[in-house]
């Protein structure tokens, strides 16, 4: 296998497989995200669902062999590190903070990491009510920006934190819902170099706010990088005069839309070719080192939304790999630092799109992956003669 991958490859981690209080009391007792995905059923001919999970089974992230054997994997197939879903709701409020907090606390695994924050109100979107507010994403001021900051810099201190240039990456899911983007990076900078640091690497996920364009709005002239957001950068993109929306419609038998009200079991989710997506990913990414590709493995969320879900039909381990090698084209000529490649998600399950093995594909994606990432002959051919991770690293004790 080739001594390095081609790119740095950060995936983000969603810590929503093990209970929490709040969830027992909105959606049941012992809800994670397996409960979305173990449920779900196809809503189409030719829908495949639910998708189940093989080698890592239903995990519990409270468990830290199932977080070694995540990176066992992970590392295998040529993916830098995880970039783990950070929520911080103002006032010091967290959730889902038990993985990450053990991760940092432990040690192990000894893999590399970063944080995104996903700033946004938590609501009853999932289950058709989005107006219900369960979680308020808030902004309360200084104090609560410098203690985000103390918290999340314990992290940036950890040796497995990643850097660019030395400097912490910290990637910003929503920017367009902070007060104000400027003073909020000028403050953590602030803080950065006063607490020793070089300073803080910002990567803003993008998209089209109120139809202006997607990466040259001036929310994002502060962060030192943008990486578009799928799979909104594709569903954003479509044509939206009515005769397109009509056409889509008909053809997904959707109505209910367009304000025709069908039985619900005549209801259908969105659909879209896979292969379209693959081939219009990018089009219109600035060819600059500021602007960083991001790779989605596929798209379902019909686990969490049902008939209002989106799916992107016809992925396989081909259409991915075709994906990914577009983003290591973007990123090849650029310092090395600087070749980053984000890839949505390594385990979102209820969105389908995830890494991980499942009944259906097993390893194929990850190998698919590891294809990409070590392009060379003698990795190729090493690839081909062994399995992509030895069984015992899996769920060692």
């Amino acid at each position: 296998m080739a001594a390095n991958p081609v790119a740095r490859l950060f995936a983000f981690y969603l810590p929503q497989f093990h209970p929490i209080p709040e969830n027992d009391r909105w959606w049941g007792p012992g809800f994670t995200e397996w409960t979305n995905v173990a449920k779900a059923r196809p809503l189409f001919p030719g829908h495949v669902q639910p998708r189940l999970p093989r080698d890592l089974g239903f995990y519990d992230l409270r468990v830290h062999e199932v977080r070694e054997a995540q990176a066992d994997l992970a590392r295998e197939c040529g993916i830098e590190g995880f970039c783990y879903w950070h929520y911080w709701f103002g006032n010091g409020r967290r959730l889902l903070e038990r993985p990450f907090n053990e991760v940092l606390e432990s040690g192990k695994p000894d893999y590399p990491f970063s944080l995104a924050w996903a700033n946004q109100s938590w609501t009853g979107i999932w289950h058709g009510s989005p107006n219900r507010v369960l979680v308020k994403q808030t902004y309360p001021g200084r104090a609560d920006e410098i203690a985000h900051f103390n918290f999340a810099r314990r992290a940036f201190e950890d040796h497995r934190y990643q850097r660019v240039d030395g400097k912490p990456v910290f990637v910003v899911f929503a920017p367009q819902d902070l007060p104000n983007t400027a003073d909020f990076i000028d403050h953590w900078r602030e803080l950065a170099h006063k607490s020793g640091l070089p300073g803080l690497y910002f990567v803003a996920l993008s998209d089209r706010y109120d139809g202006t364009d997607r990466y040259n709005n001036p929310i994002l002239a502060p962060f030192d990088a943008i990486a578009p957001h799928p799979p909104h950068d594709f569903l954003q993109d479509l044509p939206q005069h009515r005769a397109a929306r009509w056409r889509r419609r008909f053809r997904e038998r959707d109505f209910q839309r367009l304000g025709v009200q069908l039985p619900a079991h005549m209801r259908r989710p969105a659909r879209y070719d896979f292969a379209k997506v693959v081939a219009r990913a990018f089009h219109d990414l600035p060819d600059d080192p500021r602007f960083l590709p991001c790779v989605l493995p596929g798209w379902d969320n019909t686990p969490r939304s049902g008939t209002r879900g989106v799916v992107f039909e016809g992925v396989t381990p081909e259409l991915v790999a075709a994906y990914l090698q577009k983003a290591v084209a973007r990123v090849r000529n650029r310092p090395p630092e600087q070749r980053i490649v984000f890839l949505k998600a390594w385990n979102e399950w209820a969105e389908g799109n995830y890494l991980e093995p499942d009944h259906l594909h097993g390893i194929a994606y990850l190998e698919a992956v590891r294809r990409v990432m070590y392009p060379s002959p003698s990795g190729e051919a090493e690839a081909a003669s062994r399995p992509l991770i030895e069984p015992s690293l899996l769920l060692r004790a």
